[in-house]
């Protein structure tokens, strides 16, 4: 974490200091544009004063040159004054990330769903989040993409598979190899949030344009040719005197008046359609032309020696890239040209000498046939590398967190060594647990053991590792299987639906959802917290009854020790293990997961201490 650190710090400080350069050089900047401007006045003025005074006409015209060049150098300055506050931005920001603070990222709570199968018990969205921490998304289809990621949707809607995790990790790793290549893709959409959803249709509704398609048909690309050879031609014939000068001057009149009847419309509504799209997208091409950078290697993209990227996922991507620079570059030549022909002696004289509206919409037609079709695969190929960028960010940002390793054995396998919630960091007690298909683990414990937080770090990790990204363990090895939580269940008073009654709905949705899917793990704290202690008991014995002649494996935590006695009727399917606490003039808590079952409770302990006055404990 500390090289982290000193690479964010070391690169932070150095633009803060070329920056600082680079804005007092732009005062220099300023002031001779001021002093050169002033000069060229000068000497205007100082051609009428005195005789002879040709020489202040070329110094005028010098002074006149010298302010176009400093202005120039100022436009460049201020430039890459701005890039380098994007980059100062970027590295301040993953400081901040280093340092536990997570609230300049998005926090994805618009994604929450109660009645998600896990996020919503897993922490995967809301403030302080996994997706907070992991989030540097630059387009709302990014963001979108990471968060169905993170709920377990993959990227290309292909079912999960131990092939699509591998080459996910391997995109992810050769990424985070590349810290500079990604620092500059961040910087690139430091302006903003860009909506994919506004690009896509702003290209949607220029490709659906109704523009005369004549100027593509090869009779209409004919009679143009022989237009402007007789043209031409008559001019020549004109200039040697064997055809009258007017008819090449009517000829070219003609033209002109032709090409503007026929064009001038549709150039409009092209003008207002592609700059409006233009402005939209000038920093979404951008993270685009970051992206395709990385055609020329790995390695090259990071200030390397060239390399091919490893990554099956990476090659994929850039490939779905395929004609989107080309296609920018293409837009920003045509509307270059249609802002030339606001210069109306132009207009005339490239209209008439060259039938430049003409071939101007022939060019957008060629254009809009030959690129537009492709905007939807161009836009999900940069939204799945705008999440997998973020992806990348997260694994170099934790070095301590290592690879899951996933098993394609048929069933439920989570074999955990070391194992630890990544949001606790340095404070966190490590353990080993391993879950076998098919078998339940009844965790008793006292409040405040370590259950909850023990039970989230088996879901989060199966998350982590089912996207390809790092897991907070020593060694992990799982299979792919669903998974399925209840641990914050809540009422709805609005829809008048009691305490208890949205836990039947919780479990009702549970067991539809192990009906639908072959192989689920279940993560549960508290069965039937919403009645009393026999009926919960009761209840809680017949469901996992139930529940166990399923193609089910589960992890149960609980206070309710009587509970644990299951395993006496079912030896070798359930199994107790406890966080055990101990008391004395104080509790101790180990926050050590271990085979058994709980001997000692707190609430009692705790209470007594709060009523004698002394503080709870956190």
């Amino acid at each position: 974490m500390d090289n982290r650190k000193d690479f964010y710090t070391r690169h932070r400080d150095r633009l803060a200091v070329r920056t600082a350069m680079l804005k007092h050089r732009n005062r220099g900047f300023i002031l001779g544009e001021i002093i050169s401007f002033i000069a060229f006045i000068a000497f205007l003025a100082a051609y009428t004063a005195v005789d002879s005074g040709m020489w202040t006409l070329a110094a005028a015209a010098v002074m006149l040159m010298l302010y176009v060049v400093i202005r120039r150098m100022d436009v460049m300055n201020s430039r890459r004054i701005e890039w380098f506050e994007a980059l100062h931005g970027v590295h301040e920001r993953e400081l901040r990330y280093l340092a536990g603070d997570y609230k300049c990222f998005d926090d994805g709570a618009r994604y929450a769903d109660p009645s998600h199968p896990f996020t919503f018990d897993m922490d995967v969205f809301g403030r302080d989040s996994l997706y907070n921490r992991v989030c540097r998304t630059l387009t709302t289809g990014g963001s979108d993409c990471l968060a169905r990621s993170l709920a377990g949707d993959p990227f290309d809607g292909k079912p999960i598979s131990r092939q699509l995790i591998d080459e996910r990790r391997e995109a992810i790793d050769e990424l985070a190899a590349m810290p500079d290549w990604r620092v500059r893709f961040l910087a690139s959409g430091a302006a903003g949030h860009i909506d994919t959803g506004a690009i896509v249709a702003s290209l949607q509704s220029v490709r659906a344009m109704n523009v005369p398609r004549t100027a593509l048909s090869m009779p209409v690309v004919i009679l143009s040719a022989l237009s402007l050879t007789g043209f031409y031609a008559s001019i020549l014939m004109s200039a040697f005197g064997s055809l009258p000068s007017n008819i090449p001057v009517l000829w070219g009149v003609l033209q002109f008046f032709t090409v503007l009847m026929l064009c001038s419309g549709p150039l409009r509504k092209i003008s207002r359609e592609v700059g409006s799209m233009h402005e939209r997208m000038r920093h979404y091409v951008s993270i685009i032309r970051q992206a395709y950078s990385l055609r020329d290697g790995g390695a090259a993209a990071d200030g390397g020696d060239a390399s091919p990227l490893r990554s099956a996922e990476l090659r994929r991507i850039l490939g779905s890239l395929d004609g989107a620079p080309d296609s920018f570059h293409e837009t920003e030549q045509i509307l270059k040209a249609l802002d030339r022909r606001g210069n109306v002696l132009g207009l005339i004289l490239f209209d008439m000498f060259m039938l430049s509206d003409w071939f101007l919409l022939r060019r957008f037609l060629k254009w809009q046939e030959r690129y537009l079709d492709r905007v939807g695969q161009w836009t999900a190929a940069m939204s799945r590398m705008d999440a997998l960028v973020s992806m990348a960010t997260f694994r170099y940002n934790e070095p301590q967190a290592g690879g899951a390793v996933i098993d394609e054995g048929d069933g439920v396998v989570y074999e955990a060594r070391a194992l630890w919630h990544p949001f606790l960091g340095n404070k966190a007690v490590r353990n080993d647990f391993s879950i076998l298909n098919g078998n339940y683990y009844i965790v008793t414990g006292a409040n405040m053991a370590g259950k909850s937080t023990f039970l989230r770090s088996l879901g989060i990790n199966y998350i982590l590792a089912m996207n390809g990204m790092p897991v907070f363990a020593g060694s992990l090895r799982v299979s792919v299987f669903a998974l399925f939580t209840s641990m914050r269940t809540t009422d709805d008073l609005t829809r008048g639906i009691s305490y208890f009654n949205a836990e039947l709905l919780r479990l009702r949705q549970l067991i539809g959802f192990c009906e639908e899917h072959k192989n689920t793990l279940i993560i549960l704290d508290e069965i039937l917290k919403g009645t009393n202690s026999a009926d919960k008991l009761n209840g809680s014995r017949l469901f996992l009854e139930y529940i166990s002649l399923r193609n089910v494996t589960g992890v149960i935590a609980t206070h309710d020790l009587e509970l644990s006695r299951m395993a006496d009727g079912h030896a070798g399917r359930f199994h107790n293990y406890c966080f055990e606490i101990e008391l004395g003039t104080d509790v101790t808590y180990s926050y050590r997961i271990t085979p058994g079952v709980a001997r000692n409770q707190n609430a009692t302990f705790l209470l007594k201490e709060l009523l004698d006055g002394k503080s709870p404990r956190p």
